[in-house]
């Protein structure tokens, strides 16, 4: 298993508005995609206009289907062009789980 944690700085003045596409427009069609949804968060110390979301995958193989087929979607696609505007910066870690960690 591996963890998918993705992190996008959104423009101070946007942070609602994409938050609002999001869940009205991109979550559904997301979640089809990319299945098991850990969590979406935004911050509340630091850089406080960041979002920040972690897909679980079976393996990296898994995940790179996945997006791929979610990339390929006219769909995301559309949703993307909405929103990309609203997005200063992006970071994708991928994280593995050690063997003593509760989420495994």
């Amino acid at each position: 298993m591996i963890l998918d944690e993705r992190s996008y700085a959104i423009w101070p003045q946007y942070v609602k508005d994409y938050l609002h596409i999001y869940e009205t427009e991109g979550m559904a069609l997301q979640v089809s995609h990319l299945g098991d949804l850990i969590g979406w968060f935004t911050t509340d110390t630091g850089i406080v206009n960041e979002v920040v979301h972690i897909w679980r995958y079976a393996d990296a193989g898994d995940r790179e289907r996945r997006r791929a087929a979610m990339e390929a979607d006219p769909r995301w696609l559309e949703f993307r062009a909405k929103t990309s505007h609203f997005v200063q910066s992006m970071r994708s870690r991928i994280l593995r789980p050690t063997s003593f960690s509760p989420l495994r």
